[in-house]
């Protein structure tokens, strides 16, 4: 996949993009006098200072409203893309605080320099890194308008003492889509984010699936943060034959999104969701909700159905605003609500619970398809 992204992939009809810009505010950093009034044409937008641009976010009232610079957007653009720059390792907060690895990609920099699973990070660029946010230590890995080969020091610590190690980031494919098999019989597809080509990827994991005997498909769209409507359509397409995907009117235009005709609607199918599932990936839970092709296991999602505009201001950085939100087929309207599931499993239940729900689904499924 090229690191180089295409503008047109940015400007969908009217430049729009849905999802929380695949957690943008751990990729880049940040999240973006006078003020114009909101609704403002955009020839007088383009127009704006650095500073009049982040009092327009402020003032405006649209919580989805950001503010980027130049470096910020191209980072976003490349996370839109499926690559990203880091180094190639995932963390999670223990209940202590301490920030521990959990996953290390292979042939990554931090593949290279040993770093395994388990081992508990300290610091990062001599910055203590203990209490801070996931999305903060993520931020610090991948750093704020870096480039691949700029260096990086972590202290480590693990059962032999502690280390430090000098690791060099690199552009990384993101992996948006993973298929396993958790259950006999099951085919699970797990979604991260709507990035370009993750449609297809869907499509040819579905290919892959074909002719193979066994429950059914379990699409695992929890902690998906949205990104590409059209990629998220593609995906949808590849489980429908055509008809409404989802509609949203932006400064007044309708617009309706469709599915291609073609797509598997016979193997039994589960959408599984939590409080994670944003945006774009709401979207197409709603989609195949309403249309009837899937049950829905797991906990109402996190509701923000908001299209929003990105402007190009003089210098190369972005006003992004919303100028629509979407509705389902069956016109509901996620934003601020959320998509509830067919089958509601507890977040305080644990992931584990609500994949064990959901394979008992399939199953069900499977037993009353002719």
């Amino acid at each position: 996949m090229s690191g180089t992204y295409p503008h047109i992939r940015l400007h969908l009809a009217l430049g729009l993009v849905f999802g929380a810009v695949l957690a943008a505010g751990a990729t880049t950093g940040a999240w973006g006098s006078q003020s114009p009034p909101v609704g403002q044409p955009v020839s007088v937008q383009r127009r704006l200072s650095d500073d009049a641009a982040r009092s327009w976010v402020a003032q405006s009232g649209d919580r989805w409203a950001a503010f980027y610079t130049a470096q910020q957007y191209a980072r976003v653009s490349e996370s839109l893309a499926g690559r990203y720059v880091g180094v190639g390792l995932w963390v999670t907060r223990t209940p202590d605080g301490v920030d521990s690895v959990t996953a290390v990609r292979a042939g990554s920099p931090a593949a290279g320099a040993g770093v395994r699973p388990g081992e508990r990070l300290l610091t990062v660029d001599g910055r203590q890194v203990t209490g801070l946010p996931v999305t903060d230590v993520v931020a610090l890995l991948r750093g704020d308008g870096v480039r691949g080969g700029s260096p990086v020091t972590l202290t480590l610590q693990r059962a032999g003492g502690v280390r430090a190690v000098t690791l060099h980031r690199q552009l990384l494919d993101a992996d948006d889509v993973v298929l396993d098999h958790p259950a006999r019989g099951v085919t699970r597809i797990v979604v991260s984010a709507f990035t370009t080509g993750v449609g297809d990827q869907v499509e040819a994991a579905l290919r892959q699936n074909a002719g193979r005997s066994g429950t059914g498909i379990l699409l695992d769209l929890r902690g998906n943060s949205g990104g590409l409507v059209d990629e998220a359509v593609e995906t949808a397409s590849a489980f429908l034959d055509g008809g409404p995907v989802a509609s949203y009117q932006a400064d007044g235009a309708a617009v309706q999104l469709t599915a291609e005709p073609g797509g598997d609607t016979g193997t039994p199918l589960v959408v599984l969701v939590d409080g994670g599932t944003m945006s774009a990936a709401e979207l197409l839970t709603g989609a195949l909700q309403d249309r009837g092709r899937a049950v829905v296991v797991g906990s109402r999602t996190f509701g923000k159905g908001a299209v929003q505009q990105p402007t190009t201001l003089a210098d190369g950085s972005v006003l992004e605003r919303t100028v629509g939100h979407y509705r389902t087929p069956a016109g509901h309207d996620p934003d601020g609500t959320g998509i509830t599931p067919d089958i509601t499993v507890p977040p305080s239940a644990g992931p584990q619970a609500a994949e064990s729900t959901a394979i008992e689904v399939l199953d069900g499924l499977a037993g009353t398809t002719p």
